[in-house]
């Protein structure tokens, strides 16, 4: 909701120079993606722990391919026909998205790792 709030903000302030029309589409589709990706790896995690490290960078893979994937789409949709600062409003907004996603993601690992050394002293 942070982000929706902040783009309405922007939006209101700046308009479609700052902030794409789509970026709202484009953040429903990030919450998604992290919401399947999520899925994703604790699923395969739970079937088996030594999992984690292969579905973790599969996820990243994943959320890679898929995010270029809606970056082709929008462009051969049509986004040409907005000229080039619409793309570049688009491409910009994008990547914030895509950034602020894949930080989110990385705090919330390094966030949950299990400390491997013993609690007076390094691991041996």
């Amino acid at each position: 909701m942070f982000l929706y709030g902040t783009l309405y903000l922007l939006d209101a302030r700046y308009g479609t120079a700052v902030v794409h029309p789509l970026a709202p589409y484009v953040l429903g589709f990030f919450a998604g993606l992290t919401a399947l990706i999520y899925w994703f790896t604790a699923r395969l995690v739970r079937a088996n722990a030594d999992n984690f490290m292969g579905a973790y960078f599969g996820s990243m893979v994943a959320r890679m391919l898929l995010s270029v994937t809606l970056v082709l789409v929008y462009l051969f949709a049509g986004g040409g026909s907005e000229g080039r600062d619409g793309q570049w409003t688009f491409i910009g907004c994008f990547f914030v998205l895509y950034f602020l996603f894949a930080g989110f993601e990385i705090w919330a690992v390094l966030s949950n790792l299990r400390p491997f050394s013993k609690p007076g002293g390094a691991a041996k």
